[in-house]
């Protein structure tokens, strides 16, 4: 007898009349796109499949292409993941002090947390960043809150991820500004500037220029970096926002991957090299609950990208066909009811980011629905990886969950369903129009407010929420000072006050007169920084040539 005949044997024998006789309990259908899962997934899955599957070609082996099973040969064997707490808040000494207290306490890498008016390209004394300041994260105007939110850091030694888009050329060249006045190389310098702007125009807003302008810019760090910086990460291509705006985890994969592709796109017609820029290029996933399609997700998404950079842009390295990628535990689904419980929500979904084979995580405080994370917070959202690297033995081995028939199953049915999302997009000119005409946007909203319907008629559970309620006792919550904002808008006007205005002036002109041409913006704006102009103004100059995008609506 097959395996095929003996699950019909045992549906018509066994599970069946049990679930006759007995009312199962209530199930909301919790994988992508409202689908359930099987009672039981076995090998005849695997063979069902369209092609059947194939273990050398479907799963390969760690470190080649397809990558399914992970971008390095011994994965957590030979390195952990990195760890790297996102943080930021309040003024740079702030942060500064507290990225020391994380390195002190075993962290292995930052992660830079910007307030709004940074990540908007608005000076802290714009009218339009009243109350913004250092609230979501540190204020940085200029070259000298630069040095102060690095001060006594090693960064020859540590990796620096920031989270900034449409300004991240400015970011990232006060870093390299600040790194070389303290005697480190830009060639030297580890990190990654998130600089994936499309997902913005989806899911997260905070864009400056139109949609074609910043794509230019983006090309121009993937050409500066390729030559100047060649340990950065250009770009962190991010389906997190995407996922926390609602959307599954099957239109996490495609519209990161379809997001990827444009810009790959772009690059190549700039006349990049695929196999120079695409090696510096990551990727930044959430990761959810349903631990199971998660691992599945991630091991769908490495598999897939490696064969569209090898059939759509001919890539030809194993390095520049790897999907290697940061995640971060969901924020979306931390409850300011109970808070205490997200320590566990984090830890399952640590463990899929693990099982997953991500290179490096951030897992979420505990409090973080309630504001910004507390010292004690941050510390147990730490010790949660650590736990999980040094206690668990998950680290030890490489794609633990492979083979195993509903992962496998699921992988694929991901894999699948990406697919055909890209199909559409392609059909609606790329990534670039498909948003201009609303449609992942769209696709987001009608997923959401899905999910949303599901909690409020208690179809899904969420615990403390809608079910299993308690009263708990207040919970202690960080808060930004007000005075923070008045001390960084006096630093700024003083930091204005004693520049070289001429200097600075000639590097805005020269700024300007590129943006009207076709040359790389990046040199230009590191020779701004380096004039002590602001993070503001900079992007004013852009605003003025370029403009600013009009949102599209979206209903």
């Amino acid at each position: 007898m097959d395996y095929a005949d003996l699950r019909k044997k045992w549906l018509e024998e066994d599970l069946g009349p049990l679930e006759a006789k007995k009312k199962t309990r209530p199930r909301v259908a919790n994988l992508a796109g409202k689908e359930d899962v099987a009672p039981l997934y076995g090998p005849d899955d695997l063979d069902a499949l369209e092609p059947a599957f194939d273990p050398a070609r479907d799963l390969g082996v760690p470190g080649r292409p397809p990558f399914t099973r992970g971008v390095q040969p011994n994965m957590y064997r030979g390195r952990l993941w990195t760890m790297r707490q996102y943080a930021g808040f309040g003024t740079a000494a702030e942060s500064n002090e507290r990225y020391r207290y994380l390195l002190g306490q075993g962290q292995t890498g930052l992660s830079v947390a910007f307030d709004l008016p940074t990540q908007m390209g608005r000076d802290s004394d714009d009218a339009r960043a009243l109350g913004e300041v250092g609230k979501v994260g540190v204020a940085i105007d200029s070259i000298e809150d630069m040095r102060t939110l690095f001060a006594g850091i090693p960064l020859d030694k540590v990796s620096t991820s920031m989270t900034i888009n449409a300004t991240a050329a400015t970011l990232l060249c006060l870093y390299i500004a600040v790194a070389e006045e303290n005697g480190v190389p830009r060639d030297k310098l580890r990190g990654t500037i998130q600089n994936d702007i499309l997902k913005e125009y989806m899911a997260r807003g905070t864009y400056i220029y139109p949609p074609r302008p910043s794509i230019r810019l983006i090309t121009d760090i993937f050409a500066f970096s390729g030559a100047e910086v060649p340990h950065w990460n250009t770009i962190s291509i991010s389906g997190y926002h995407i996922r926390e705006a609602g959307c599954d985890a099957v239109q996490e994969v495609a519209f990161t991957l379809a997001d990827g592709m444009a810009y790959v796109d772009a690059a190549v017609k700039a006349g990049l090299d695929v196999d120079d820029f695409g090696a510096q290029l990551s990727f930044f996933f959430n990761v959810h609950n349903n631990v199971i399609e998660e691992v599945a997700k991630f091991r769908a998404a490495r598999r897939m990208w490696a064969a569209l950079m090898a059939e759509r842009f001919d890539a030809k390295t194993d390095r520049a066909r790897a999907l290697r990628f940061h995640c971060q535990t969901a924020g979306m689904t931390l409850t300011a009811q109970q808070p205490l419980n997200n320590v566990v929500r984090v830890t399952m979904q640590a463990l899929a980011a693990v099982l997953g084979g991500c290179q490096s995580l951030h897992t979420n405080s505990y409090d973080e629905a309630l504001g910004l994370p507390t010292s004690e917070a941050v510390t147990i959202a730490l010790r949660t990886q650590q736990i999980v690297a040094y206690e668990s033995g998950v680290a030890d081995f490489v794609d633990a969950l492979g083979g195993s028939y509903a992962v496998e199953a699921l992988t694929r049915r991901i894999e699948r369903r990406a697919y055909e999302y890209i199909a559409r997009i392609d059909e609606l000119g790329g990534m670039v129009s498909a948003i201009e005409q609303g449609y992942p946007q769209r696709e987001i909203q009608n997923s959401a407010y899905v999910y949303q319907l599901e909690i409020e008629k208690k179809e899904r559970v969420i615990v403390g929420v809608n079910d299993f309620v308690q009263d708990t006792a207040p919970m202690p919550v960080m808060k930004i000072d007000a005075s923070a904002e008045r001390e960084q808008v006096e630093r700024l006007r003083a930091f204005r006050a004693k520049r070289d205005a001429g200097r600075h002036a000639e590097a805005l002109r020269r700024l300007d007169a590129a943006c009207r041409t076709s040359d790389n913006l990046v040199p230009l704006i590191l020779d701004a920084v380096k004039a002590d102009a602001t993070v503001g103004e900079i992007a004013g100059v852009l605003r003025e040539v370029w403009g600013e995008h009009q949102e599209t609506l979206v209903i």
